[in-house]
């Protein structure tokens, strides 16, 4: 765990009206959290046991650390709160440190709030090297190549953040989503959120939709509102992945006919075969070869027997002919 930075530093606890804080002033604001409804009840049952840190500023003050804190108390109808008040020479690197550690000391840090701080110390550090040593010391990633993508992350538009928050979105591909046009992000952005698909398939998503465009002469947003496309993802489908199935095969058909085609006469010729359980053909990955694998399951001697007699029987096929010719 990273240590307070002002250590040495005296915070004397003074009881402050609610209304001299400027909470709206979110300089050294970094949760994410919204939601104050169990801090609530906790500090209406036990009280205010860690005290908001504050910063005066104009005769009001500005909050350090402890903004949901504050907001929980204001839920309670409370007037006034202890709070402790840093000296008036405190610098705001030394605050801004105080709002990373007092944040991370009570949780991990998720990647918007990672972001937030390395963006307010960056302020202080135009070096990266600086800045890398400096997130260390703060428990904060150093690399410098994960500082420069992480940084951007709290820069990003808001329903991309939520995203991110909500496991949707990764921050990988958020970043990538945020290079497209404002609607384009947009569109993939609700079809991630609709389907949630993983990592690999967003990827194989983004990138046949946009192949689909450029092939078809089309813009990306027109791939989203053509018919097929809409009518699979708002079909009645309460399996998500069911859609998500179909959704990516409709995408495959689209981007590779020549592909899908070949597949479908292939299957109907595989299907003449009757291999039966345990036997199974597999063409060359997308026909661009001519070595087929062919697997044979079997329990015992029995069923390898079986498989043995598949095997000489699928030989004299005349459609083993015409899949392989």
């Amino acid at each position: 765990m990273p240590e307070l930075p002002t250590s040495n530093f005296q915070f004397p606890i003074s009881r402050i009206d609610l209304s001299c804080i400027r909470s709206e002033d979110h300089t050294y604001h970094i949760t994410t959290e919204i939601a104050v409804d169990n801090l609530s009840r906790s500090i209406k049952t036990v009280g205010l046991i860690s005290p908001p840190l504050l910063i005066e500023k104009n005769s009001e003050f500005i909050v350090v650390c402890g903004f949901r804190r504050i907001a929980a108390c204001q839920s309670l109808g409370w007037t006034d709160i202890e709070a402790g008040i840093l000296p008036s020479d405190i610098g705001p690197l030394d605050c801004a440190k105080l709002a990373i550690t007092d944040n991370a000391l009570q949780r991990s840090l998720n990647p918007i709030e990672i972001s937030r701080s390395l963006s307010m110390l960056s302020a202080f550090f135009k070096d990266y090297s600086a800045l890398s040593k400096a997130a260390s010391a703060l428990g904060l990633p150093e690399n410098l190549s994960v500082i420069r993508k992480t940084e951007r992350l709290s820069l990003l538009p808001e329903f991309l953040q939520k995203g991110i928050l909500s496991d949707t979105i990764s921050p990988a591909m958020a970043l990538e989503l945020d290079k497209l046009e404002p609607d384009v992000c947009a569109a993939f952005s609700e079809l991630f959120e609709t389907l949630k698909p993983s990592l690999n398939k967003q990827r194989e998503m983004l990138t046949r939709i946009r192949e689909i465009a450029v092939r078809e002469d089309m813009s990306v947003i027109d791939v989203f509102q053509e018919n097929g496309f809409q009518e699979i993802l708002n079909s009645g489908e309460t399996d998500r992945n069911q859609r998500l199935r179909k959704l990516r095969s409709y995408l495959k058909r689209r981007r590779f006919p020549a592909i899908t085609r070949a597949e479908q006469a292939y299957e109907t010729r595989v299907k003449e075969l009757r291999l039966g359980n345990g036997v199974q053909l597999i063409h060359p990955p997308d026909f661009e070869g001519t070595v087929y694998t062919l697997n044979l399951s079997f329990r015992n001697l029995a069923e390898l027997k079986e498989r043995s007699a598949t095997l000489e029987r699928i030989i004299r096929e005349p459609a083993i002919k015409n899949i392989l010719n």
